[in-house]
C-alpha cells in the first residue's frame, strides 16, 4: 500500500500566529525606545540651547556686589532691569552699548563734589574714587615739581574734600654789595708833627652774593644765600701821620735873617726880605728815582716834604736850618721859589731847584755864588 502524505499538525499553525506577534511587540518596543531617544534628544538641545543665552555677570553698584545669570545683551538693558540711577558725573566701566558676554563686570562709579584751589581760584568739580593726582588731571591742572599739594598727590579721595596746591617758585637774584675798606694810620717820621698826608686812598670792594628766593603763590616764604663772590677787594685808605718835630727857629747867623723886613731893589722890584743869602750854591733835580729813589707807582711820587706836589717854577728844597719851610725866596736869574722839600745832601747855603726834565736837570750841575732874597710865608704881589 501506498503511503499517505504528512498533514501540518494544528501546533504548528499556532508557532506562526505567535511569531508575528512576538516581531510585532519587538517592533513596537524599538519604536517606542526609538521615540524616547528622540525626545531626549530634544529635550537635551532645547536645554543646551536656551542654556547659551544666559550669562553669568558681575555687577559692582553702591558699594555691592551683584553676581548675576542674564539673558540681557547690552550693558544698557542690565543697568534698566535692575534700575539703577547714572548721574551725569558717575562712571560706568564699560559702554552702555556693549554686548554682554559670559563673565563680565560691570562698576559703577558714583560721583561726588570736590572744592580745589589752585592759582588763585577755587572751584567745585564732581570726580569718582582715584588718588589727588589723578583728580587733578581729570580736570587739567599740571603740577610742578616744586609744587606743594594737600592732601599729597598719592592720597586717595573717596568722598567730598578740598584739594589745595600751593604754587612755588624759586628764583636766584644777584646782588651787589659794598665792601668798605679799613683805615690805616702809618707815623712818617719825614712829615712834620701834626701833618697829615693821604699814602693812598681807599676804595671800596664789591661782593657779589647769589641769592635763593622761594615764593609760594606769589608770596615770599624764605631767602637763602647760596654764594659769596668777592667780585673786587677793599683797598685800604692809608694815612701818614707826621712824627717829625718842627723845625728850629733860624738862628743860623749865616742867614742874616731879621723878625723885621727890610727893603730891596731886585731886577727893578722893591722887595721887602727878611735876610740875604751870598755865595748860595744851586743844584737841580726831578721827582724821579734818580733824584728821589720813588717810580712813578709810588704813592708818595712827586710830593715833597710839606705835602704838596712838585711844581716846576716854584718848588725848591732847602736846609729847614737856613731858610724856612714854607717861605718864598727870590734867586737871581731864576725868580720867585718856594721852600716846599728838604734833601739830605741839602745842608747850609745850598738850594735844590725842582725841573721836570732829568735831562735838563743832569746838564744843570752846580752852579755856585748865587744870591738869595729870603722873603717870607706870602709870595709878594709884584706889578
Amino acid at each position: 500500500m501506498g503511503q499517505l502524505p504528512t498533514q501540518e499538525t494544528h501546533e504548528e499553525s499556532l508557532s506562526g500566529i505567535s511569531y508575528a506577534w512576538r516581531w510585532a511587540v519587538d517592533y513596537n518596543r524599538i519604536f517606542v525606545s526609538a521615540l524616547f531617544i528622540l525626545a531626549i534628544t530634544a529635550l537635551l538641545f532645547s536645554i543646551l540651547y536656551y542654556g547659551t543665552q544666559f550669562k553669568r555677570i558681575t555687577l559692582i553698584a553702591d558699594g555691592v556686589t551683584t553676581e548675576l545669570l542674564t539673558t540681557k545683551s547690552e550693558v544698557k538693558e542690565i543697568i534698566d532691569a535692575y534700575q539703577k540711577t547714572i548721574g551725569p558725573y558717575d562712571v560706568i566701566s564699560e559702554p552702555l552699548d556693549r554686548k554682554i558676554t559670559n563673565g563680565l563686570t560691570i562698576k559703577i562709579e558714583r560721583a561726588f563734589p570736590v572744592t580745589i584751589t589752585a592759582d588763585g581760584n577755587s572751584s567745585e568739580v564732581f570726580t569718582v574714587p582715584g588718588n589727588v593726582s589723578q583728580i587733578l588731571a581729570q580736570v587739567g591742572i599740571a603740577i610742578n615739581e616744586s609744587d606743594k599739594v594737600y592732601p599729597s598727590l598719592t592720597s586717595s579721595i573717596q568722598s567730598s574734600v578740598e584739594i589745595k596746591v600751593v604754587r612755588v617758585n624759586r628764583v636766584v637774584e644777584e646782588t651787589e654789595h659794598a665792601l668798605p675798606y679799613e683805615t690805616i694810620k702809618k707815623e712818617d717820621e719825614n712829615l712834620l708833627k701834626g701833618k697829615q698826608q693821604v699814602v693812598q686812598s681807599g676804595k671800596a670792594g664789591l661782593l657779589v652774593k647769589k641769592v635763593e628766593k622761594v615764593y609760594e603763590d606769589g608770596v615770599l616764604v624764605s631767602e637763602q644765600i647760596i654764594t659769596r663772590t668777592v667780585e673786587e677787594k677793599s683797598k685800604a685808605h692809608i694815612v701818614a701821620i707826621g712824627t717829625k718835630p718842627p723845625p728850629k727857629p733860624v738862628t743860623n747867623a749865616v742867614a742874616l735873617l731879621s723878625a723885621e723886613s727890610q727893603e730891596v731893589t731886585v731886577g727893578g722890584m722893591t722887595l721887602g726880605v727878611k735876610g740875604i743869602l751870598k755865595n748860595v750854591s744851586l743844584t737841580a733835580y726831578t721827582a724821579g728815582f734818580e733824584s728821589t729813589g720813588k717810580n712813578p707807582d709810588h704813592p708818595q711820587y712827586g710830593i715833597t716834604f710839606t705835602g704838596t706836589t712838585v711844581m716846576e717854577g716854584r718848588t725848591i728844597a732847602v736846609d729847614p736850618d737856613v731858610i724856612p719851610l714854607g717861605w718864598w725866596v727870590y734867586i737871581d736869574g731864576f725868580g720867585f721859589r718856594r721852600a716846599e722839600d728838604v734833601g739830605s745832601a741839602i745842608k747850609g747855603k745850598k738850594i735844590d731847584i725842582y725841573f721836570e726834565s732829568l735831562a735838563y736837570a743832569n746838564k744843570f750841575g752846580r752852579k755856585r755864588g748865587y744870591t738869595v732874597y729870603v722873603i717870607g710865608p706870602k709870595k709878594p704881589a709884584v706889578n
